[in-house]
């Protein structure tokens, strides 16, 4: 039953946001390079996996380190990128790289410190995950649930 709601509201959210575009944008990622969100994440028929969430937000972590498990594997099966976009604030940003260091974790990590691409798309709470495909946003899902990585592949294969 689990399953079946997590399906609905996946098909749900998919349906909400098909075909809508990415906000251009201009972010910092951890080296302070200065990152554009459509021009550096557009390489034709690859997928772009934002995932937006924060330090305070055991949830995201949640799902960050769930798919840093299986990243390679995603890669190795999809033209997959996941690109992680802290939310977190001038207060609490001076957490992001040692949480990043201290995880491991091998993605792209931009700083939304102002949270322009949070309320561009507006994304109400964190964890959400915005799935781009050719500039267009093909996929969207708030919250996580132990396990939906395994459903996320199968809506990223789905799009190859």
């Amino acid at each position: 039953m689990k399953k079946f709601i997590l399906t609905v509201m996946l098909s749900v959210s998919a349906l909400g946001f098909s075909q809508k575009k990415l906000p251009s944008l201009s972010l910092k990622n951890l080296e302070g390079t200065t990152v554009s969100t459509t021009q550096d994440y557009n390489e034709k028929d690859k997928i772009y996996v934002f995932c937006f969430w924060a330090t305070w937000c055991a949830p995201c972590i949640q799902e960050l380190d769930a798919i840093s498990e299986v990243y390679e594997d995603w890669k190795s099966q999809v033209n997959v990128e996941v690109i992680a976009v802290s939310i977190d604030d001038a207060r609490t940003n001076k957490r992001v790289k040692p949480l990043v260091n201290g995880k491991g974790w091998d993605y792209s990590v931009l700083l939304d410190i102002n949270q322009d691409f949070k309320r561009s798309l507006g994304i109400s709470n964190p964890p959400y995950t915005a799935v781009v495909k050719n500039g267009e946003i093909v996929f969207a899902q708030n919250g996580h649930t132990p396990g939906s990585e395994s459903q996320l592949l199968e809506q990223l294969k789905a799009l190859k």
